[in-house]
């Protein structure tokens, strides 16, 4: 199927092509001509929206010996990515269908809006450790360098206060040669520190002109702030996010990078609590994973492992006491099987959790409520509930692991190692181009460029509506907490 996409801030209906349909029932019948939602193409800002006379030069690669640029090698506008590709086919619309949106595909570009011999490029990453930035931070590093010639390429220390703390770091392929080996960040992180007006014009004052933010939906927010800023300044300043997230949180995208290095780690997790239950009287394993808004690393390290017997996610509110409730399913699993395993994302429960009135208030640096520890809080109401209703049915051992900073900090695995490649040199090939504002990432599998602010406020969140969830409830056989 062909489709013409007009200008970005059009929409366009793709005809289906007619064609075969081959079935049990009906084999070689013609399919019938469908008209699908029409296609907005989502518009990227570019440094020409407020620098209309920017000189273009024609892409490096063309002249890189590794490279040799053929038809289809250089994208162009009209390569977009759909952000819905599986739709339900009926005969009649009740209403007219919302339109489908499309992003401009990522890769290179036949002219780039910087000369790569005057492009001084600032790397930061901000928030929490997330396995795989070390890669990130390599790759954009190695492709400034090799792929386009660039040689002013500087990290920022410590998160985004590093624009106006201290010296920013020169970067060069070979200081960065083994970085992807290692967990964190080699350029240091931190939470909190955004001050607008400084950070803006530390990036004027050290003439950087192409900026590189590495982080989740905080981070993500002040880089649409900082993207805003200089629009108003009118600099010549590219400014693009890389989504990182290891609780896979941040929307649109299909996932972040450095989350499968997270489940996987976090199945060793289970595993050691499934041995520690498994050799206790009434043993419980209990696993708190990463997860404040979302349970994505719980619910598919669950899926992976097999091993759990209840798994407890923010998207799915629970409670302790009466017919359905965690306490009874746990009696009886007991006494099924003598041990059972429970893993909780530490964002669940937070709201039957008794709180004081200054724990209310109790803010961190990036202005985020303190959960309270949900593991440790059920370790002691399952041991309160096992001495108030079987005093006479011997112990309950109950083996708390919390694997938080362990799975964080570790390094990436090789599948995270790619797609961290990927995302990198997509970044470059964004910004080269002269885009501004966006964030690259995988939508359905192929990589695309994404208005910055869109991502900011979209969060991807588990749909317990849908197959997923109940597929871990059939395999953990644990109730669906609906009080009747």
């Amino acid at each position: 199927m062909a489709a013409v996409f007009p200008e970005a801030t059009d929409t366009a209906t793709p005809a289906v092509d007619d064609g075969m349909i081959t079935t049990s029932d009906h084999p070689q019948q013609p399919s019938d001509i469908l008209s699908l939602s029409p296609v907005q193409l989502q518009r990227l800002p570019h440094l020409t929206d407020f620098l209309p006379n920017l000189k273009t030069f024609t892409n490096p690669l063309d002249h890189n010996q590794f490279f040799h640029p053929s038809d289809g090698f250089y994208l162009t506008p009209s390569d977009v990515v759909l952000r819905q590709i599986v739709y339900h086919v009926s005969e009649n619309f009740a209403s007219p269908p919302p339109p489908n949106l499309a992003y401009h595909s990522a890769g290179p570009r036949k002219e780039i809006f910087f000369d790569p011999n005057c492009v001084r490029a600032a790397v930061v990453t901000c928030g929490g450790l997330c396995p795989g930035l070390n890669t990130v931070i390599r790759e954009l590093v190695v492709g400034l360098w090799e792929l386009y010639g660039v040689r002013e390429i500087f990290g920022v220390r410590a998160g985004y206060r590093g624009f106006y703390c201290g010296e920013p770091v020169p970067l060069d392929p070979k200081l960065v040669h083994n970085w992807h080996k290692k967990g964190g960040t080699s350029l240091e992180t931190s939470r909190g520190g955004f001050d607008l007006q400084k950070i803006v014009d530390a990036i004027e004052g050290r003439c950087f002109n192409q900026i590189y933010i590495i982080g989740g939906d905080g981070t993500m927010r002040g880089a649409v702030e900082i993207f805003n800023e200089i629009c108003r300044r009118k600099l010549n300043v590219a400014v693009i996010g890389i989504p990182k997230t290891v609780d896979n949180d941040i929307g649109i995208i299909d996932k972040s990078f450095g989350f499968q290095t997270a489940v996987e780690m976090a199945q060793q997790a289970i595993s050691a609590a499934k041995v520690e239950a498994e050799s206790a009287v009434n043993g419980i394993g209990l696993v708190k994973l990463m997860g404040r808004s979302t349970g994505h690393i719980a619910l598919n390290a669950t899926l992976s492992s097999r091993d759990v017997d209840c798994c407890l996610i923010p998207e799915n509110e629970f409670y302790l006491e009466g017919k359905g409730g965690l306490f009874e399913f746990f009696g009886d699993r007991l006494k099924q099987n003598g041990h059972a395993v429970l893993v909780v994302a530490e964002g669940a429960g937070q709201d039957i959790i008794p709180r004081t009135d200054a724990q209310k208030e109790e803010r961190d640096e990036s202005g985020n409520l303190v959960f309270l520890d949900v593991g440790g809080w059920l370790k002691s109401e399952l041991k309160k509930w096992w001495k108030r209703e079987h005093p006479n049915e011997g112990l309950l051992t109950v083996k708390y692991i919390d694997p938080t900073y362990m799975i964080r900090a570790v390094p990436a695995n090789a599948t995270d190692n790619l797609y961290c490649t990927l995302l990198a040199h997509s970044a470059i090939h964004g910004v080269m181009a002269g885009y501004t504002g966006l964030v690259a990432g995988p939508i359905n599998g192929t990589y695309a460029y994404i208005p910055l602010e869109e991502v900011a406020v979209t969060k991807n969140l588990v749909n317990t509506g849908e197959h997923k969830w109940a597929w871990v409830r059939s395999i953990t056989n644990q109730p669906d907490f609906l009080r009747t």
